[in-house]
């Protein structure tokens, strides 16, 4: 029988396939890629020391933690060398399809001769929405996996192509991308176009989900900031973003609000909402990054859907 390795998105889906009795040996990838600044040499040492700066800055995380969470079953992941066959376990949004590509890179550098498949939840027979990992019970995950992908060297090339392209320093790059439709990735093109809109648009100087928080504050008049953020988190779209994510987005965005709870934007936040003035100049923060890139140094034309380089 041949060996395998199952790579997940993240503890609770590990959890599952345990309990489903998955044979084969299961490694958890605890990054948020999607994130602050990254460098293509994954698992590196300068692209964890990125990494842990990056997030014990913005979300507190200690060096315990990191090395005891993401460095441990980083370790782990290099010690497995010997399976035939490499599960990559990820869903359509573009938190895990970024984290998706890094581990393929990795993968195409470390893994040259293994088998790599990919069962990626998306598209669901019978559901209107798309489903993650955690929405799909016993019987889908089982045909999931029956189901899954094999990844040719073009596939693994091409997902290494991207993320080189996510990791440099001028998305106009990323933008150019057409050639999707060649390649295993269903859900690559949405999730490339969703973090273009990440940039700070023309109009306003937020970026399309900075807008779109103020519009569901504006619009739904959310009781409490418990209902406003499970306003956000259902309906995100590619996003797939957790708390944490959208708490430290409020808190960029606290200057446009009378109160968070209940969430009242303030008289500046509605003229911002309108596209009456910009809050470009008091976000710009030379320090924050999207993939390889600098977040300020580029403009959204929403028009066009077009990036611009300042």
């Amino acid at each position: 029988m041949s060996s395998q390795l199952h790579i997940t998105n993240g503890d609770s889906f590990t959890q599952r396939l345990l309990e489903l009795k998955f044979k084969g040996d299961i490694i958890t990838w605890r990054e948020m890629l999607c994130e602050g600044k990254t460098e293509t040499n994954v698992g590196s040492e300068s692209f964890w020391k990125t990494r842990f700066d990056y997030l014990h800055k913005n979300y507190n995380v200690s060096k315990s933690w990191f090395i005891e969470k993401t460095l441990k079953e980083y370790r782990s992941l290099c010690n497995h060398k010997q399976q035939d066959e490499i599960i990559l376990w990820f869903e359509y949004d573009l938190f895990c399809q970024i984290n998706m590509l890094a581990v393929i890179s990795w993968l195409k550098t470390h893994r040259r001769h293994a088998h790599i498949t990919l069962a990626c939840s998306g598209d669901q027979e019978g559901s209107e929405k798309l489903l993650s990992l955690g929405d799909l019970n016993e019987e889908q995950i089982r045909k999931l996996f029956k189901n899954r992908i094999a990844l040719s060297q073009d596939d693994i090339e091409y997902a290494d192509y991207v993320w080189q392209l996510y990791c440099s320093d001028n998305p106009i790059r990323l933008e150019n991308l057409s050639d999707y439709g060649n390649y295993q990735f269903a859900y690559l093109k949405p999730t490339i176009e969703t973090h273009l809109k990440r940039f700070p648009t023309i109009k306003n100087g937020l970026n399309e989900l900075e807008n779109h928080i103020l519009k569901v504050a504006a619009e739904e008049k959310p009781r409490s900031k418990k209902a406003f953020m499970n306003l956000l988190l259902k309906d995100q779209g590619w996003y797939g973003f957790g708390d944490s994510q959208y708490q430290r987005i409020l808190q960029t965005l606290k200057p446009l609000f009378q109160t968070m709870s209940p969430a009242r934007l303030n008289e500046k936040g509605m003229q911002i909402l309108q596209n009456k003035t910009s809050f470009y100049s008091d976000l710009r923060n030379n320090e924050a990054y999207l993939g390889g890139a600098l977040k300020y140094n580029f403009l959204y034309n929403t028009e066009a859907n077009r990036i611009l380089k300042l």
